[in-house]
């Protein structure tokens, strides 16, 4: 580009920021209807939206939901629910892998703007902002499709983890030729969290969130419980208490 004095003016290249993807089906069968069940006095959801919003991380916050009543509250907190899911991206059998190929679609014909996407669970109310923004910095520093959350799982499949072998005995999940004496001399596995920072080229390409080039950010284990029974939503209820930062 020629500057009016004639001399190559500079090109400053404006790099966008991620958008952050939460997806909130209304028919959640672990603990019906959970992603509006109140916690701390608001709705799942709400939180989730609220973090994100004042991290001012993203160009965007976008919910995908077949449900009304989750697009209201959404829209309430902040989001944007720019369409409705397909009732059969909300079934059971559909995958995260599904919803986010199709939102990326759908976002991209409407003009949106963005090269990371982040997503977000819902069930995931105490992951911590600044723990999501190492991860993006992770993602822009190195070459990889994308960085996940995680956190290092004491169960662990070459130890204490078993299933039933064809005539349903128990046998370890994985094995080595010589079998580790203690958990803490087994290999290090790691336990995912809902936190995953994608580029949007690597989702089109590969057409997954499992792309084969995926580092973990780890995260301290007490902000990545997932909440998927009543048990652990009774959990959440007590540890809303010592870990609020909304």
């Amino acid at each position: 580009m020629i500057g009016i004095n004639g001399k190559q003016a500079s090109r400053k290249i404006m790099k966008l920021k991620p958008l952050c993807f939460i997806a909130a089906r209304g028919g959640s069968k672990g603990v019906p209807r959970k992603n509006l069940q109140e916690i701390g006095g608001r709705p799942l959801i709400a939180h989730t939206i609220r973090k994100a919003l004042k991290s001012k991380i993203f160009s965007y916050v976008i919910v995908s939901t077949e449900d009304k009543q989750i697009a209201k509250i959404a829209k309430e907190n902040g989001a944007e629910v720019p369409f409705m899911r397909p009732k059969y991206l909300a079934t059971d059998n559909a995958t995260t892998t599904d919803v986010i190929l199709h939102t990326v679609k759908k976002l991209e014909s409407m003009d949106y703007k963005f090269d990371i996407i982040v997503n977000l669970d819902v069930t995931v109310p105490f992951l911590r902002m600044k723990d999501v923004k190492g991860a993006v910095e992770l993602l822009n520093k190195k070459k990889c499709d994308g960085v996940f959350g995680v956190y290092k799982q004491h169960l662990n499949p070459y130890y204490n983890i078993v299933e039933k072998n064809s005539k349903g005995f128990l046998k370890l999940v994985k094995t080595l030729k010589k079998r580790p004496t203690s958990r803490q001399s087994s290999p290090i596995v790691y336990q995912m969290n809902g936190l995953h920072v994608m580029r949007k080229n690597s989702i089109k390409k590969f057409e997954t969130w499992y792309a084969p080039k995926i580092l973990p950010f780890e995260i301290p284990i007490e902000t990545g419980l997932m909440i998927d029974t009543p048990f652990e939503f009774l959990i959440a209820k007590h540890m809303f208490k010592i870990f609020n930062t909304d």
